[in-house]
């Protein structure tokens, strides 16, 4: 049995504190006024900076035609505008942190099922962590999708009734993207995938103390249904949850681009917990084949990741269609840096250091190397989530931080809590002899 450390509660609660007081800061801080928001737009251009690129031409206009009436309502109409955005900017990097430790928890998920749906012989040994992980997915959906209800239009524009009424594609979309079929969908999503979770931990238990195989035999068929269901539901979820905070845009790849995503992440987390645990003196039937196992996973999933944001972005561009094509164009140009490096941090790192097979069985390669996916992944949410709801008013600072130390000290604690409530070995799996003797 595991026993949580206090070093890691005062660690967690310590980050859960600083994150929240942080956070709560940026908040209050957000909420300019439209007056300093043309102060500052004024300094900006007079300090040259990249922000004021749009404004700079305004100002110069208003000095030239200080009475003109028409220069100044397009003055007053741009400094609103990026009030707004600067208003929203805590809202969105709360749901960013929000979003990706749900999506690794849900990749863990998915990952678990298909062991079980597949019978395998090499993961059962690492069971234990996985359904500790997946521990999280049930407050932190709740999380994410309380987030997005209640920042209403500061992420999701179709969430305002006036933007609405002038706009006649979110009409025409209006009958998917409402506010009470977002919740709706979403509590059928966190339910159907909660109630997989629990019954699926319920069975692998009863099966420790079972003299026969009945509950892992249940399991294998909660767990080949709830592929089904998942498959559906991840796909919608990626949709309300992400996509849409782009409702102009729409990718027919997007659901297994996100799929991708939370998987390599999840895997890269199992990793670094099992490997943790080693160092700790737990789990000492995990050896370096079954790190060998995972560290291949998380090479295969980083290039199935690269195959589809290459398709995605190279039909896109290609096609060169206005309305698709500026989804790229914005984060190429006002995203620069983020945008190129999380490409390289979730593609080129992962490729070129875990293609050798010798690497995959050192543990702290594998730890180095699944920090930097988890950094990558946390950009690739950002990318996906940033350009829509602050636009070039990104940085990554105090609210980014704060949030990111709020749900990784969350994450922590309710992991290893769940870890800490069962046996580290699924002893009474049928397969765990075959996983505790594997060697490859």
């Amino acid at each position: 049995m595991y026993k949580i450390s206090n070093g890691i509660k005062i660690f967690s609660f310590t980050l859960i504190l600083l994150g929240s007081i942080g956070w709560g800061y940026s908040y209050m801080d957000s909420h300019k006024t439209i007056e300093q928001v043309k102060e500052m737009l004024m300094h900006e251009s007079s300090h040259g900076s990249s922000h004021a690129e749009q404004s700079e031409h305004m100002e110069q206009i208003n000095e030239d035609h200080h009475n003109d009436s028409h220069e100044s309502s397009r003055d007053d109409e741009h400094a609103e505008h990026v009030m707004h955005q600067i208003h929203n900017r805590p809202y969105a990097a709360l749901y960013v942190a929000a979003f990706f430790f749900m999506m690794i928890s849900l990749g863990v998920l998915a990952f678990y099922a298909i062991q079980y749906a597949s019978q395998s012989g090499w993961s059962p040994v690492l069971f234990r962590v996985m359904q500790a992980i997946t521990y999280y997915l049930l407050p932190g959906a709740l999380i994410v999708l309380a987030i997005a209800f209640f920042a209403d239009k500061h992420l999701f524009i179709w969430m305002d009734p006036d933007v609405v009424a002038h706009d006649k594609l979110l009409q025409g979309k209006a009958g998917w993207l409402n506010k009470s079929a977002f919740l709706i969908r979403g509590l059928i999503f966190i339910g159907g995938w909660s109630l997989y979770r629990y019954f699926s931990r319920k069975f692998s238990l009863a099966q420790d103390l079972a003299n026969d195989n009945k509950n892992f035999k249940r399991n294998f068929q909660i767990s080949a249904g709830f592929l089904v269901f998942y498959i559906y539901t991840e796909s919608m979820m990626s949709w309300d949850w992400v996509m849409s905070v782009d409702p102009h845009w729409f990718s027919t790849l997007f659901g297994w681009y996100v799929f991708a995503s939370m998987v390599v992440s999840g895997i890269t987390t199992i990793a670094l917990m099992t490997i943790y645990l080693k160092s700790k003196g737990y789990m000492k039937f995990v050896n370096d084949s079954h790190l060998h196992d995972l560290a291949k996973y998380m090479f295969g999933f980083s290039v199935f990741w690269a195959y589809l944001w290459f398709s995605q972005f190279m039909l896109i561009w290609y096609a060169n269609i206005p309305e698709e094509v500026t989804y790229f164009v914005t984060r190429i140009e006002d995203y620069t840096i983020p945008f190129f490096t999380m490409f390289a941090l979730n593609f080129i790192f992962p490729f070129l250091v875990l293609m050798n097979s010798d690497y995959k069985r050192i543990p702290w390669f594998i730890v180095m190397a699944g920090m930097i996916i988890l950094v990558g992944h946390y950009m690739d949410v950002y990318t996906m989530i940033m350009p829509a709801t602050v636009g070039d008013r990104w940085d990554f600072g105090l609210p980014e931080i704060s949030a990111l130390a709020l749900f990784t000290g969350l994450f922590i604690i309710l992991v290893f809590y769940s870890l800490s409530k069962a046996p580290l070995l699924a002893k009474g799996n049928p397969f765990i002899k075959e996983s505790e003797n594997f060697h490859y």
